[in-house]
């Protein structure tokens, strides 16, 4: 942990995190769905069309992870962050349907030191993904559990 790129002090309130941009393909919306939500505007883009989603539509779960991943990419996976006590709230604003390009970013929210954990800090982060068209897909916010560069 000690090699490190992004630990406590790196997250200043205010700093904008940009996470990168992927497109999402139909096999992997049906594949995601088959496993985990298997409704039938996941699995079949006829059925998509016909709902109120209008095309082959990723689950918000999916979108959720796919999130995930990028977070994991860009900053958690060299960061010291040792996981999140929750999550205060999941909106998923529009559907991701099969051949979007999906961007993420995440914002430091607020930030504190623990009280009770030396060496832990408290990062509020507020995660926001969209579309090609620059609409907000999903937006997030929870607190992650990072350790300090000083106290480790």
């Amino acid at each position: 942990m000690t090699q490190k790129r992004w630990a406590y002090e790196d997250m200043v309130e205010g700093m904008v995190l940009d996470l990168g941009s992927r497109v999402i393909t139909a096999d992997e919306i049906i594949e995601f769905a088959s496993e985990f939500d298997n409704q039938p505007m996941h699995l079949d883009e006829q059925a998509g069309r016909e709902s109120l989603l209008g095309g082959l539509a990723a689950s918000g779960w999916h979108s959720c992870a796919i999130y995930m991943r990028m977070l994991c990419d860009a900053m958690i996976s060299d960061s010291t962050a040792q996981g999140a006590p929750g999550v205060d709230f999941v909106k998923w604003r529009r559907p991701v349907l099969a051949g979007d390009r999906l961007s993420g970013r995440c914002t430091v929210v607020s930030r504190r030191l623990s009280q009770s954990r030396p060496g832990l800090g408290l990062v509020l982060a507020r995660h926001e993904m969209s579309n090609q068209h620059g609409d907000v897909v999903l937006e997030m916010q929870n607190t992650v559990m990072m350790l300090t560069r000083r106290d480790r």
